[in-house]
């Protein structure tokens, strides 16, 4: 399966949905199998610097370090204990497998599992805390939506699955054991959200409580959307707006399994001035490593400019529909200055009728003069970055 994927890993933003499709086509895999390739070929994208060396000239030894290296669940355990016989035990830290790996294939040293232009944007992540997390795998968060979370427990509890809920967030819950909620009673009610902690974050960190009229300028499926409504109350009107249809029909269904089809609802195009805009701006993804690990290696710093300035231009358009006195924020998942904080620097040099304001609750995000980042392992999620504008004139 490998074969079929090589040629693409350096050059295909779409990459999971070729790897979706080339393990559906598989007939002869079953629900485990698929989980086991998934997660083999998940692994070997995190650890492509190491791994794709040792393809190159032993593939039996490529797999073992692959397996070696990968998540034990219950669809990998047979084959990890099989596959990587010989090995050390595994290795829980970071630095730990680093060594492991280097003395049994022996090697003075390994190579960075971040691109090298990184150094040059986000220096930062190279610190070993925020490396170390980037490359690991990333947890199911969710976000509880109902005032009535037992319901949601009491079946997680009948499936056997385990979870914790977030110390700073209450309606958040990190799910500790592989859990398919999309086929719960609880996800089709509308009681829970596929939501990661960092971007709960972004709206929460603002501490937005009172109705009004909002705009979400890129609401994508809505899950921000969905977020919104439940923090400013059903009298209040938010019309979301993106390019993508067919990503405003999952926010439609979205909105109405949560029984927020009242208060939410997707637009052509947006008109007048709001209380609020949402711009939840298409970006790098490079907080987002974490489980979209084949970003690391088609992602460029061309990348990042382009962005950057397409970045500029939806803000500057959606600038235009906020009220004096109106709230704008500003908000990716990514951890680039170019996309964060000198996005925002530039527009409030040019929009002078435009002024931060404080955050409610910063919940340890890195103040970065113009907004906060949170970086992936300070609550265990995505890394994402908002700002917070009114409009004063």
């Amino acid at each position: 399966m490998l074969d079929s994927l090589e040629i693409h890993w350096h050059s295909d933003l779409n990459l999971p949905a070729r790897i979706e499709r080339l393990i559906k086509s598989d007939k002869r895999l079953g629900s485990r199998d698929r989980k086991l390739y998934r997660e083999l070929i998940y692994t070997t994208l995190r650890y492509l610097p190491w791994v794709e060396p040792v393809l190159k000239t032993n593939r039996e030894l490529a797999i073992q370090l692959v397996a070696w290296l990968s998540e034990e669940t219950a669809a990998t355990k047979h084959f990890k204990k099989e596959a990587s016989a010989g090995w050390p035990l595994p290795e829980e830290s970071l630095a730990k497998k680093e060594s492991a790996v280097r003395e049994k294939l022996k090697l003075s040293h390994l190579p960075a599992l971040l691109p090298d232009w990184l150094k040059v944007e986000v220096p930062d992540v190279f610190k070993t805390s925020h490396y170390a997390c980037i490359n690991q795998r990333a947890p199911l968060w969710l976000r509880l939506q109902t005032q009535n979370p037992e319901t949601v427990f009491d079946e997680f509890n009948s499936l056997g699955w385990t979870w914790s809920s977030s110390n700073i967030l209450p309606y958040a819950l990190k799910m500790l054991s592989y859990a398919d909620v999309t086929k719960t009673d609880a996800y089709l009610s509308g009681k829970i959200e596929i939501q990661d902690i960092g971007s709960q974050l972004i709206l929460e960190s603002i501490g937005l409580n009172e109705p009004g009229r909002w705009l979400d300028a890129c609401a994508g499926a809505g899950g921000k959307s969905l977020q919104l409504a439940t923090l400013i109350g059903p009298n209040s009107k938010i019309e979301c707006f993106d390019i993508r249809l067919s990503a405003l029909e999952e926010l439609n269904q979205r909105a109405h399994r949560a029984g927020l089809s009242l208060v939410i609802k997707t637009i052509s195009q947006p008109s007048g001035t709001y209380d609020g805009v949402l711009v939840d701006a298409p970006c790098s993804g490079t907080g987002t490593w974490r489980r979209s690990p084949h970003l690391k290696w088609v992602t460029t710093q061309s990348s990042i400019r382009d962005y950057a300035h397409k970045q500029s231009e939806i803000l500057s358009q959606a600038a235009t529909h906020v009220k004096v006195g109106g709230r704008l924020i500003y908000a990716t998942c990514s951890l680039c200055s170019q996309e964060n904080e000198q996005q925002i620097e530039h527009f409030l040099k040019n929009n002078p009728n435009f002024s931060l304001t404080p955050f409610a609750k910063p919940f340890g995000g890195e103040n970065r003069h113009f907004g906060l980042l949170f970086w992936p392992d300070t609550h265990d999620g995505d890394g994402y970055f908002v700002a917070s504008m009114l409009k004063i004139r």
